[in-house]
């Protein structure tokens, strides 16, 4: 047979690494700012900042992820109660994808936040030093970094761009989570606050009527918001939201699942059960044999 090889297009392409950082600000840390010929990407992991962004402050909160392009002159402020903790990635890329990505504020997804967990993690033994300096201006090597640390750090880098391409300019994804839309207005960041609000609420029982009335809404108006913005009314988005975070407690692997039931405010491990097979399309216990299958997988050093 004359076997013919297909050349395999690469959309994104992460030439270098300048600067990775993961570190957590004092509630009144004052940086003057600067501009560089390199983009450059911020992600929120917990608190809430004010960036500047050439002429604009743009608010970012917890999962907000924003990209600076070269020569834009950028800055972080802090409110001066939150002590903000961040991702922040300088790197070269020359990929016209990344043209649509300067000053749109998006978020991060699950496996979004695991591939920039990645990152982080691989950097730790690529490069000498902590990751918790802002002010350093150069990565130095590690004596014995881990085969394929710096590789795997592009080509995680690479996967985040792409995942986020497709969601924000190709075709946004319908299933939640998916806490913002593209488009700005006032229903969108109704919607974002009304998230936010099932996010630090997820280990509670909540009605409808709860929902609207701590959002200054009423409950039809609160159906239409939700359904018009996630395709979902409250009590499904807040049971979607529920089943994510039993997935993430299921690979920490720290609690079983009477405690994970327990924690998020399910009235019975059968209805948390039931709940998550319905979303999942497998019981829980066969979502965490899944997951531990696959790591299993996963090469280990040596091999």
């Amino acid at each position: 047979m004359a076997y013919k090889s297909t050349l395999l297009k690469r959309e994104v392409s992460v030439r270098k690494i300048i600067s990775i950082h993961y570190f957590q600000y004092m509630s009144d840390f004052v940086f003057p700012g600067e501009s560089h010929d390199f983009w450059e990407l911020v992600c929120v992991d917990r608190g809430e900042i004010e960036a500047v962004a050439g002429s604009r402050r743009i608010s970012l909160k917890r999962g907000d992820i924003l990209f600076h392009p070269p020569g834009e002159f950028h800055n972080v402020i802090t409110n001066g109660k939150i002590s903000p903790s961040l991702v922040v990635i300088g790197f070269a890329c020359g990929s016209r994808c990344l043209e649509g990505f300067g000053g749109r504020v998006m978020t991060v997804q699950a496996g979004e936040k695991e591939l920039l967990a990645k990152i982080i993690l691989e950097a730790q033994g690529a490069f000498d030093g902590p990751l918790g300096d802002p002010y350093q201006e150069k990565l130095i090597p590690a004596k014995c970094p881990p085969f394929g640390a710096g590789q795997l750090i592009g080509r995680y880098l690479e996967e985040l761009i792409i995942c986020l391409y497709r969601r924000y300019f190709v075709a946004p994804a319908r299933d939640i989570p998916e806490p913002f839309r593209p488009e700005e207005g006032e229903g969108n960041e109704a919607s974002r606050r009304i998230l936010r609000y099932l996010q630090d609420r997820v280990g509670e029982r909540l009605t409808v009527e709860q929902i609207a009335r701590d959002n200054l809404m009423g409950v039809s108006q609160l159906e239409k918001l939700l359904g018009k913005s996630w395709g979902c009314g409250a009590i499904e988005l807040f049971s979607r939201i529920k089943i994510d975070a039993a997935k993430q407690l299921i690979r920490d692997g720290q609690l079983n699942m009477t405690q994970i039931a327990e924690r998020l405010g399910y009235s019975s491990l059968y209805y948390f059960s039931r709940q998550f097979k319905k979303a999942a399309s497998m019981s829980p216990s066969e979502y965490a044999a899944s997951i531990r299958i696959l790591s299993e997988k996963e090469p280990r050093a040596g091999d």
